[in-house]
């Protein structure tokens, strides 16, 4: 399975990068492909292209504020095929956030 997700937080600071780290270890342990680009203090880093956008299964969108770019993903909202979540919840519940996201 392919999963790209995007993690962003008001301050871009620590719930960004935390959750990234959560979404791709869970992402890791169950063999899946998965790219974060995360939009925080930093800046956009790992920036996903549309290419990559297209080709996932998922997306997850872990994120407290607007983001850049967000109509790279309004294909997969359309399908049903992008999981809305706080980043704070995919910190405390990556298991269940995966679980949730396979799903769609």
């Amino acid at each position: 399975m392919k999963v790209v997700a995007v993690t962003a937080c008001p301050t871009g600071v620590a719930h960004t990068y935390m959750a990234q780290e959560a979404i791709e270890k869970e992402c890791r342990k169950r063999g899946y492909e998965v790219k974060v680009e995360t939009q925080g203090s930093m800046g956009i880093e790992n920036e996903l292209e549309q290419e990559e956008v297209d080709a996932a299964d998922i997306v997850i969108l872990a994120v407290a504020i607007g983001i850049d770019g967000e109509e790279r993903f309004e294909e997969k909202m359309d399908a049903g095929k992008v999981l809305q979540v706080d980043p704070g919840e995919v910190i405390k519940r990556p298991v269940e956030t995966i679980d949730e996201a396979e799903k769609l």
